[in-house]
C-alpha cells in the first residue's frame, strides 16, 4: 500500500493575547488576539487609521502596549536580548531615511550585522540578495541617488541578509513594501515574500492597500477596522462583499479568478 504524504501543521512563531494600545488618549488597537505562523504570507488590511502599521509596530516593540502579552517563538518580548532578536525577526518600514552616500552593496552588508558569518560567506549572501531583487547592477551605485522604489528594494535585501542566518524560522514585517514600486517591481517583492514563506518557512506579515494583491499573494488576511480585528481567514473567507461594504464603504464586483480559489475584486 502506498503510504499517503501528510502536511505538517505550521508552527506557531508569535502569539499575541489582548493587546490594546492607545496613543494619547486615543485607543488605537483593542483586545487583539491571533497567532502568527511559519510558512505562511500574513496580510494586514483596512483603511487608514485602521491600526495595521500600529499592530507591526506592536509586534516589535517600536509602540508601546497599554495591554496585553506578546511572545516571539515562545519567549515574551520583553525578555529577549535585541541583539538575539534581530537574527530572528526584522522590519521594513515604509520608509528609511539614510543620507550618507553608502553604495548600495554597503547598505545590504549592514544586514551582516550583528551575525556571523565568514568575509567570503558575508559577500556571497550579499550577491545572492542583490540578485534576487533586481539589484546587482546597482550594486557599485550611491545609495542616496537611487529612486524611492530602489531604495526599498536595497532596504528589503538589507533585512533579508539580517534573517539569513536565522536559527529559528525568521520572521520578516513588510509595512506597505510596495508603495513606492512600479508594477512589475511589486509583483516580484510579494513573488519573493511568498516563496520566502513556502519554500524557507519565513513568518511574513505585510501591510497592504490593495485588496487584489493580498488576495493573489497572502494565504491569511487579517482586516481591521477601528483597532479591532473584523475578519480573519483565507481571502475567499474574508474579502466577501459583506465585510468590504462594512470597512471600505465600497460595494465590489467580486469574481473568482478561472483557475484559482481566490478572488478578484473590482
Amino acid at each position: 500500500m502506498t503510504k499517503t504524504a501528510v502536511s505538517q501543521p505550521l508552527s506557531t512563531v508569535i502569539e499575541v493575547d489582548h493587546l490594546s494600545v492607545r496613543i494619547g488618549h486615543k485607543p488605537v488597537l483593542t483586545d487583539i488576539n491571533l497567532s502568527l505562523r511559519a510558512g505562511e504570507v500574513t496580510a494586514l488590511l483596512g483603511p487608514n487609521g485602521a491600526g495595521k502599521s500600529t499592530l507591526l509596530k506592536s509586534l516589535c516593540q517600536d509602540v508601546e502596549a497599554e495591554a496585553g502579552r506578546i511572545k516571539i517563538h515562545g519567549k515574551t518580548i520583553g525578555n529577549w536580548d535585541r541583539r538575539q532578536l534581530a537574527k530572528s525577526l526584522a522590519v521594513l518600514p515604509q520608509h528609511a531615511s539614510l543620507t550618507f552616500p553608502f553604495k548600495v552593496y554597503q547598505v545590504v552588508e549592514m544586514g551582516l550585522y550583528p551575525l556571523t558569518l565568514s568575509q567570503q560567506q558575508g559577500q556571497q549572501l550579499i550577491g545572492r540578495q542583490l540578485a534576487a531583487l533586481d539589484l546587482s547592477a546597482l550594486a557599485q551605485r550611491s545609495y542616496p541617488t537611487l529612486s524611492g522604489g530602489e531604495k526599498q528594494r536595497v532596504q528589503l535585501a538589507r533585512v533579508l541578509t539580517q534573517l539569513a542566518q536565522s536559527d529559528k524560522p525568521a520572521i520578516l514585517f513588510l509595512d506597505e513594501p510596495t508603495s513606492a514600486l512600479d508594477l512589475a517591481q511589486q509583483h516580484r517583492v510579494l513573488k519573493l515574500a511568498k516563496s520566502l514563506a513556502h519554500e524557507q518557512d519565513y513568518a511574513v506579515v505585510i501591510v497592504l492597500h490593495d485588496l487584489n494583491q493580498a488576495s493573489r499573494y497572502a494565504d491569511r488576511l487579517i482586516i481591521l477596522e477601528q483597532g479591532k480585528i473584523v475578519s480573519d481567514g483565507t481571502p475567499s473567507e474574508t474579502l466577501t462583499p459583506d465585510t468590504i461594504r462594512q470597512v471600505w464603504h465600497y460595494d465590489p464586483i467580486v469574481v473568482m479568478e478561472p483557475g484559482q480559489r481566490t478572488p478578484l475584486l473590482f
